[in-house]
C-alpha cells in the first residue's frame, strides 16, 4: 500500500533469513556489503532492501551471495 512506512529489521532476524551468525551479519554491515542504516548504535535493515540485494547477485569481496531463502 502507498506511503505505509516498511519497518526495520534487526541483525537477529536478517540472521535467521540469511542463515548465519547475527555477529556476521553486523561484519557484513559495518563493511558496506550488505545494505544498511545505521540507528543509533545499532544496524538495522529493509526487507525490500535485502530482496533487492539477493536478487542482484550481489558479491561482496570476501564472501558470494548465496541465499537460497525466499523474502
Amino acid at each position: 500500500m502507498p506511503g505505509e512506512i516498511e519497518p526495520f529489521l534487526t541483525n537477529k532476524e536478517v540472521a535467521a533469513i540469511l542463515r548465519i551468525h547475527p555477529t556476521v551479519v553486523d561484519r557484513m554491515a559495518r563493511r558496506g556489503d550488505i545494505p544498511a542504516l545505521k540507528v543509533g548504535k545499532f544496524w538495522r535493515y529493509r526487507k525490500s532492501e535485502l530482496a533487492a540485494w539477493k536478487g542482484s547477485g550481489i558479491q561482496s569481496a570476501r564472501q558470494p551471495c548465496r541465499i537460497e531463502t525466499s523474502f
